[in-house]
């Protein structure tokens, strides 16, 4: 059977994904949110001419020559503006963000000029027309759209909604995304495991990564290796509301794998079974009406890899996201790297990051997908495409950075 290769089953899961509904938050809660309207200005920034250093207003004409006197009639700060025009041969004390005086042009800084006893300065350094002032509407006009729908906000993002005056924002709702971890070896963790059993590490570990894609993650328990009880679990998820459902192995093919044929009962359409991706071959994706069911493997690294590489960029899709990735960057290899198979190879290695050149990776050796300490340890995942031949220690790969 021809295994189906990784960029093709991407796009079929991320196909038709888009923005699930939209809400209003305020900007103590819009971090990591993805913008579901474009943004503009309520107001320009700054609204007035205003000063960038701490000094003197000046008239240009009145401050060109060294040696000029200027009669000091008032002070102007932050929120204090001069309420007057200048006129020839005045000047006015003035503080980093003040509004520039009427018929004030130049800021004379207080570095370049000599404040007398008999209340006049005198001019130092002579200044340039529109030195040090900031006119109004420099950073943004009124009614300018300065935020695409589609931005992941950030702590820049927040700060530009807020000087463009709003207090809240319209962000795309989180996708609810269930969880539901499959098989009788798994205890939760914090429990004392029988002798035959294991600690479940995948849904802490999804929930962790749905959160920081800005998704809602719904902890559906661990189910046993029971047709029944998986079927009961998908119909929790189905009235908890989620939009995609996310099984935690029963995948594969063994007598116990229960994930597919209960789902197929349920009526789910298969969209694939199967990839051509190390670890995690055994992925199923299929569609429940409006509900996606993504069922990854059980083992620890595949499920995150597989995480990594569908589950992420799916939650960010039915955000509106523009770019929902997984992103790959070069790097060097540290160490050679034998030639790949038939299937797509996500290999753990470690990141070092070197001044003015691209960051070196340096691959385990052992690339076990139970062994979540490599996983730990790894900066990023080289990716070997199908049938990549050898490479030498100094080759130019491609990573994805964890």
């Amino acid at each position: 059977m021809t295994l189906l290769p990784v960029a093709d089953a991407r796009r079929r899961v991320l196909d038709g994904a888009s923005r699930l509904g939209v809400e209003t938050v305020s900007l103590a809660d819009a971090h990591g949110r993805v913008l579901a309207q474009d943004l503009a200005a309520r107001r320009s920034q700054p609204p007035f001419p205003a000063s960038a250093m701490d000094g003197y207003a000046v008239r240009a004409s009145d401050a060109a020559t060294e040696g000029a006197t200027l009669r000091l009639v008032g002070t102007a700060a932050a929120g204090h503006r001069y309420e007057g025009a200048l006129g020839p041969g005045e000047t006015v004390r003035i503080f980093t963000g003040a509004p520039v005086p009427d018929q004030a042009d130049t800021i004379l800084i207080q570095e370049n000029a000599t404040a007398r006893d008999d209340g006049t300065i005198r001019v130092d350094t002579p200044v340039e027309p529109g030195r040090h002032v900031r006119r109004a509407g420099l950073d943004f006009e009124a009614d300018e759209v300065l935020l695409s729908a589609g931005t992941r906000i950030a702590a820049r993002h927040i700060a530009l909604a807020a000087a463009m005056n709003h207090a809240e924002i319209a962000v795309a709702r989180r996708p609810r995304i269930g969880l539901i971890a499959t098989g009788d070896e798994l205890v939760p963790p914090g429990t004392e495991p029988g002798p035959d059993q294991i600690v479940a590490s995948n849904t802490p570990a999804l929930t962790a990564l749905i959160a920081a894609a800005g998704g809602e993650a719904l902890d559906l328990g661990i189910v046993r290796d029971d047709a029944t009880a998986t079927a009961a679990a998908l119909a929790e998820g189905r009235a908890r509301g989620a939009d995609v459902l996310v099984t935690l192995g029963g995948a594969s093919v063994g007598d116990h794998d229960l994930v597919k044929q209960a789902f197929g009962d349920a009526g789910m359409e298969l969209g694939f079974w199967k990839i051509a991706m190390r670890p995690g071959k055994p992925l199923i994706f299929g569609r429940l009406e409006a509900l996606r069911v993504l069922g990854l493997p059980g083992n620890p690294v595949s499920s995150l890899v597989c995480a990594i590489q569908f589950l992420v960029p799916l939650v960010r899709a039915l955000q509106g996201d523009n770019d929902p990735g997984p992103h790959a960057e070069p790097a060097i290899l540290a160490h050679a790297m034998g030639a790949n198979g038939d299937r797509e190879d996500y290999v753990r290695a470690t990141l070092s990051h070197r001044d003015d050149a691209l960051p070196l990776v340096d691959p385990f050796t052992l690339q076990d997908s139970s062994m979540l300490s490599t996983l730990a340890a790894s900066g990023a995942l080289v990716i070997r495409p199908p049938h990549a031949p050898a490479a030498d220690a100094g080759s130019l790969c491609r990573i994805i950075r964890l």
